[in-house]
């Protein structure tokens, strides 16, 4: 890793991290098709106009066609002066796909006011954090499910890493560690974090306040405590009420921050956090 700045990266105006998400918007781009990873709870066979969930997206953009995208946005009446942050969420792992990484240069040479910002499991991130602060990389949401690979064996089947396939504890064991150590380079660099936790009931509830305490000593900034959807290997769970997630935030809120307009955004969605302006058409009989 190169030289760690002393302080936090500025995403003033991030509507993830204390901006106004009433009035400031963000744009995800979909140019990451590929993951590495298998969760359990991860479905990304449909797609429909009026669902939004992580995964989903109508198409696949390459690089020069997500800045056409941006371009279009930023240039609207209706959208211009709302976008504030670019983030890359997949529909697979923005890490898995040097797509990412094209795009944002191509973003920073042309946009270089807005924030960029990624998604990812985290497999990858300890050996392509110095690239995303090369790219300036302001802020960054890690998954993390499980700390005990035990549990993480129970949501990922698994991993794909360095050409070779990995199942149970042991592919648990690789993923949980280099979540962590890729966090930890990431806060070091100034870096804003965000810790997505999928709360899985009968599966990974004991792990979340652990995963908050380990988090936030390793320079977290917020946590997102989020409703498993029920589909692919859990379809038959039953998910968490508003009211059991809210209960869980406030007990997490003792000991980091805790974000609580998350609306589980798709990979391609455009506009403010719950009022996305702008789904290509699709079909919602899957494909």
């Amino acid at each position: 890793m190169g030289n760690a700045c002393s302080g936090r990266k500025n995403i003033q105006g991030h509507p993830c991290f204390g901006g106004n998400h009433h009035k400031n918007g963000r744009m995800h781009l979909a140019v990451a098709p590929k993951c590495n990873i298998k969760c359990g709870y991860c479905s990304r066979r449909h797609d429909c106009a009026n669902e939004s969930r992580p995964g989903v997206t109508s198409r696949i953009l390459t690089p020069l066609e997500a800045m056409e995208k941006v371009r279009e946005v930023m240039a609207s009446e209706l959208l211009g002066d709302l976008i504030k942050v670019i983030g890359i969420a997949g529909p697979g792992d923005p890490l898995a796909n040097e797509e990412t990484f094209e795009t944002f240069r191509l973003i920073g040479a042309e946009f270089p006011h807005l924030i960029k910002c990624m998604s990812t499991n985290g497999l990858l991130l300890p050996e392509r954090i110095d690239d995303l602060e090369e790219l300036d990389l302001h802020s960054l949401t890690v998954t993390i499910n499980a700390l005990d690979p035990v549990v993480g064996a129970k949501i990922y089947s698994h991993i794909n890493y360095h050409g070779h396939r990995f199942t149970g504890v042991e592919a648990a064991s690789i993923l949980i560690a280099n979540q962590l150590s890729g966090l930890k380079s990431a806060a070091d660099y100034g870096m804003t974090i965000k810790v997505n936790t999928v709360l899985i009931p009968g599966v990974n509830e004991a792990q979340i306040p652990l995963i908050a305490e380990k988090v936030k000593s390793m320079g977290a900034f917020v946590m997102n405590v989020m409703p498993i959807i029920p589909q692919a290997d859990f379809a038959g769970i039953t998910p968490p009420t508003a009211e059991e997630i809210s209960l869980v935030q406030a007990e997490n809120e003792k000991i980091i921050g805790q974000f609580k307009h998350c609306k589980q955004c798709r990979a391609d969605a455009v506009g403010l956090i719950g009022q996305d302006m702008q789904f290509a058409k699709a079909s919602c009989s899957g494909t």
